[in-house]
């Protein structure tokens, strides 16, 4: 195993029943897996009633030789802030859309994620990673211009209903990790500092780091881990290729499916894109990272088996011990 483990993040293998997808990624060498919380691979509402549920998860992956380092729960955590309609009911469990009331969407959505943070307790993990949603994501471009105190009241919005959730992850002694992100409170640099602002800098809100979704907006996303190094609870790696040349569509993305050819921008698999994974793998060094780097793997134009297999592989082989003392150490005096 790595110093820093490889998992692969099972968000975008729902499809597959965790047995199944166990020992897919355990032959393909994998540490281990972040648990999406939908398919069959982790139930908050089975974890927190359901005594022996969140073990026998637990050996289900050790009887493939994995170890379960985070839990995701992004879907429900994208209801918690975001304005509702019908393509939330696409994402969410019954029991949180309920009769799609949006207001009633929300409490629900933050009565989940308080729970999610007793199912990840039950389960032994640390972090559970997510989306917050956001009010104010729509405005993003300013026009027409914000009224006075608009983007205000949305990051106020967003502390007072992720401050009650952040409660319940102290009380259960753990951390929730926001993935930068488009359409969620904070989407690069700037936003994030904003969201730890509103928050009055409490520790338990951190970040579930994606080099992805800052690159081709053209956040620095090295400077990123080296600005928030303490508050990185947890890694994802994944690549993203963007043009050098203008396209047709550019950072918006022309409202182009993933894979279109006229997209200026598009994920790949670990080495197929622009993302300087060894910058990033030193910077995560630089500040002390130990948790485990999750490969979320999306690549439109490649068979997904083989490039799981690929990712690891090459993640695998950047990956080195950091070095504990200076490489010039023996020319110095005693």
């Amino acid at each position: 195993m790595s110093r820093r483990p490889i998992t692969l993040f099972t968000g975008q293998w729902a499809d597959l029943p965790l047995a199944t997808l166990a020992g897919k990624a355990a032959a393909w060498g994998y540490d281990g897996l972040e648990l999406a919380c939908w398919g069959d691979h982790f139930d908050v509402v089975r974890a927190t009633e359901e005594e022996g549920y969140a073990a026998g998860q637990r050996d289900l992956l050790a009887a493939h030789g994995l170890e379960v380092y985070a839990i995701a729960n992004h879907l429900v955590g994208q209801a918690v802030c975001d304005p509702i309609d019908a393509r939330h009911e696409l994402i969410l469990p019954g029991r949180v859309w309920g009769d799609g009331d949006p207001e009633g969407v929300r409490q629900r959505a933050a009565a989940e994620m308080q729970r999610t943070a007793a199912a990840a307790a039950a389960l032994g993990v640390p972090v559970v990673n997510g989306f917050t949603g956001s009010s104010i994501w729509a405005a993003a471009y300013a026009f027409p211009p914000h009224p006075p105190g608009f983007v205000e009241a949305g990051f106020t919005d967003f502390a007072d209903r992720w401050n009650p959730i952040l409660d319940a992850f102290d009380a259960a002694g753990m951390k929730f990790g926001l993935e930068v992100h488009p359409t969620e409170i904070a989407f690069d640099a700037s936003s994030a500092a904003r969201a730890i602002e509103a928050l009055d800098g409490r520790a338990t809100f951190g970040f579930n780091y994606d080099p992805s979704h800052l690159a081709y907006q053209g956040v620095d996303y090295v400077d990123f881990i080296l600005e928030f190094g303490d508050r990185i609870h947890h890694a994802h790696m994944k690549d993203v290729w963007w043009s050098e040349t203008p396209r047709r569509s550019g950072v918006f993305g022309g409202h182009l499916d993933f894979g279109h050819v006229d997209r200026g921008w598009d994920f790949r698999s670990i080495g197929r894109g622009r993302v300087d994974f060894e910058e990033i793998l030193r910077a995560l060094d630089r500040v002390g990272y130990e948790g485990p780097l999750s490969i979320e793997w999306e690549d439109s134009g490649m068979e997904r088996e083989h490039g799981a297999r690929e990712a690891c592989a090459r993640l695998r082989a950047l990956t080195f011990p950091p070095s504990a003392t200076a490489f010039d150490a023996a020319f110095s005096e005693d």
